[in-house]
């Protein structure tokens, strides 16, 4: 992974964040590589390896200065497809990721009026003869331009008639080379930073019946186990970000000479580059912890929430103490520090925010009331 991370160098990645650019060669050559396809099945292509083979792809990827958000979803999204579609989506869908000649970036669940609250979602999915037809709207969804098909998450059944909030919603595989212009528009989104997000809007989308994942009604739960793979896999790219950090930090300040001496003599210096170390490698042990009750099959939604905020807390520090550590030099685009420090601070907000991952501990594991 290090090795093809070498060849896209921090100048690929300035420019790419100037003009607002998707880093289409280095998606071919992680596609190309094998690496977007480690958790897909050998029966379909893939490599078949477990999560933790992912996370060491992805924190890798942000250790080297580069950025997986462009591409990581193709990891964690077709999960659902693997563990809760037909055996014909499955054979339709899965060679064709693996291979690369389909890509499947795109996780549309999160809503203007709903934010983390998804049993709020309101786009509806009405069954029309052997379609559904498609109304509402979707933010946040990244990746939307650049990828082939979508998971769509939807109501099927309007929340006040389900029998609990979380049931009458489904899964439906939306494939977005014919759905563009029919019923789906795309509209970028401009941030702080380059990561190709956009809102849909769905104005009678029609979507085949097939294209339905399991039973209708059941999509919360198809979606879960996603939702879990993306926070460990997001924590691990944490964790790279973070290594990224302490290791310009640490050279920096062992090279650069103010007053006749090394900076890195001050312990003023010293300490808080030491102290994010130390802090990450306390997260990194619980993204491994997470990871590997991931793969054994356990009941893991409260290791992966507490690997996603421990890590990205982490990283964040490091990213801070790295800009301390540069001063000016640390503002400057050439040290790619001010872009990478950038795109950690997402994670504190994405894809759960700190404070939603503070109330499920306190409500599911201590026991506390809701504090919402």
């Amino acid at each position: 992974m290090r090795k093809l991370c070498a060849g896209f160098p921090g100048d690929y990645w300035r420019a790419l964040d100037r003009e607002r650019a998707y880093p289409t060669a280095f998606v071919q050559a992680l596609t190309q590589a094998g690496f977007l396809s480690v958790l897909i099945p050998e029966e379909f292509g893939g490599s078949g390896l477990g999560l933790a083979a992912a996370t060491a792809v992805l924190e890798e990827i942000h250790r080297s200065g580069c950025n997986g958000g462009a591409c990581h979803a193709q990891m964690y999204t077709m999960g659902t497809i693997l563990r809760h579609g037909s055996p014909a989506q499955k054979q339709a869908y899965l060679p064709a990721i693996a291979s690369g000649a389909l890509r499947l970036q795109a996780f549309g669940v999160t809503e203007p009026g709903a934010g983390t609250d998804t049993t709020r979602i309101s786009t509806f999915a009405r069954r029309d003869g052997d379609d559904y037809v498609v109304n509402g709207q979707k933010i946040w969804i990244s990746r939307a331009e650049h990828s082939d098909l979508m998971v769509l998450l939807c109501r099927t059944t309007p929340r006040d008639e389900a029998a609990k909030p979380s049931d009458g919603m489904s899964v439906l595989i939306v494939d977005l080379r014919d759905a563009v212009g029919k019923g789906l528009t795309i509209r970028p989104v401009r941030t702080m930073l380059n990561h190709a997000t956009t809102e849909l809007f769905f104005d009678d989308l029609r979507v085949p019946a097939a294209n339905l994942i399991g039973e209708e009604g059941r999509g919360f739960r198809y979606i879960l186990d996603g939702m879990n793979a993306e926070r460990i896999l997001i924590a691990a790219e944490c964790i790279g970000d973070g290594r990224f950090f302490i290791d310009r930090s640490s050279a920096y300040a062992n090279a650069r000479e103010v007053f006749g001496r090394q900076i890195g003599e001050n312990q003023g210096v010293q300490f808080p580059i030491a102290r994010n170390y130390v802090q990450l490698s306390a997260a990194a042990l619980m993204v491994d912890k997470a990871a590997g009750m991931f793969d054994a099959g356990e009941a893991c939604g409260t290791e992966a929430n507490m690997a996603k905020m421990l890590a990205s807390e982490a990283s964040w520090a490091a990213a801070d103490t790295c800009i301390q550590t540069h001063g000016g030099f640390g503002f400057a685009e050439e040290y790619d520090i001010e872009r990478k420090f950038r795109e950690t601070r997402l994670y504190q907000v994405a894809p759960i925010s700190t404070n939603l991952i503070l109330s499920h501990v306190a409500t599911h594991v201590l026991g506390m009331p809701k504090s919402f």
